[in-house]
């Protein structure tokens, strides 16, 4: 087993707005950089590897728990085609049914132009098989819940089993196959976590 421990980046102006990113390259906000820069690794990390998506709200946050990270488009945000930069309840309010739909489809739900949770998971997988030696993962949501899914066999069609807290560290352990299994979730980063 390898372990890997994943991280969200901190608050973006897009995330206190409500609208989601995707792939849009937003910066952290003065109130994100201060959460982090008071932020610690969970004990036993110190020496992991760090890899990032390569979007600059998850490479800043790495810096900010003083880690080394090296870039990783497979870690990038889900693609939210022609819906980044939307909130998600604008678009149910537009798209009625239609977007109930998609929404019901769980790990297939496609944003128009986009990518599913189940693409995300594909592009994973053979960054999982390739885990030698702890490592942290800094990068997303829409990533860290597909993992999870992943790990837990959530097929996203009903609420998760459980909550992914923001500012919060989630250890995995990787089986040789890059099968990932649930270590803990939602260790804190800073004691008011």
């Amino acid at each position: 087993m390898t372990r890997l421990l994943v991280i969200r980046h901190g608050e973006t102006d897009w995330n206190a707005e409500g609208l989601m990113q995707g792939h849009a390259d937003r910066p952290l906000t003065e109130a994100g950089r201060a959460w982090f820069e008071a932020a610690h690794l969970p004990a036993g990390w110190e020496d992991a590897a760090c890899l990032s998506s390569p979007l600059q709200r998850a490479m800043e946050t790495a810096k900010l728990l003083g880690l080394d990270p090296q870039p990783e488009p497979r870690l990038i945000e889900m693609d939210w085609g022609a819906w980044e930069g939307r909130r998600l309840a604008a678009l149910r309010a537009e798209l009625g049914d239609t977007m109930a739909a998609n929404e019901a489809r769980g790990l297939d739900f496609r944003p128009d132009g986009g990518e599913s949770p189940r693409d995300v998971q594909a592009r994973l997988r053979p960054l999982l098989v390739g885990l030698a030696s702890p490592t942290i993962a800094v990068t997303h949501k829409g990533v860290l819940r597909a993992l999870y899914a992943l790990a837990t066999g959530w097929a996203m069609t009903s609420k998760a089993p459980d909550k992914l807290r923001n500012g919060c560290a989630h250890a995995f352990d990787i089986a040789p196959d890059g099968a990932p299994a649930v270590s803990a979730l939602n260790i804190p980063l800073r004691p008011d976590a």
